[in-house]
């Protein structure tokens, strides 16, 4: 169950992913927060941008800005979050992860478990029905996002 706190940052995740939807990007979106005091937030950016690594978790990473450290932030995506994703929350020390949906992409949540991390699955109905909407209308678009053939 989350708090509201929890609610309102995930929900902000989620206008993050729809926003990039319709710019025709993947629709993955974070944010990270500190408390209830929003740091940032982002999208994929990876057809926007023609950048690879923008990923929704990396292009709200890369709007925070430089931060002496992330002890007490949370990240909230909408989607369970890659490797490359699961990658930076290990190497930032981010604590703890709140994840809109797994159901589409299981993503890596063990892995971030297993280093310490800790990780709240919302299946939020929202962000599973833009995904999957999503793969059904660019199924290529998204085997490119997450490097599958």
């Amino acid at each position: 169950m989350l708090n509201d706190t929890d609610a309102k940052f995930l929900k902000l995740a989620y206008e993050e992913a729809k926003a990039g939807y319709e710019e025709g990007g993947c629709p993955i979106g974070a944010a990270l927060a500190s408390g209830d005091t929003l740091i940032a937030s982002g999208r994929n950016q990876r057809v926007q941008q023609g950048d690879p690594i923008a990923h929704g978790e990396m292009d709200c990473l890369r709007k925070a800005g430089r931060q002496r450290s992330y002890k007490g932030m949370t990240l909230y995506t909408s989607l369970s979050p890659c490797m490359m994703c699961s990658g930076t929350i290990i190497q930032f020390g981010i604590e703890r992860v709140v994840i809109g949906e797994d159901v589409n992409f299981e993503g890596n949540p063990q892995f971030l478990r297993d280093r310490g991390v800790e990780v709240i699955i919302a299946n939020d109905a929202d962000c599973i029905a833009l995904m999957k909407k999503f793969i059904e209308e660019k199924p290529e678009l998204w085997l490119e996002d997450i490097a599958e053939d």
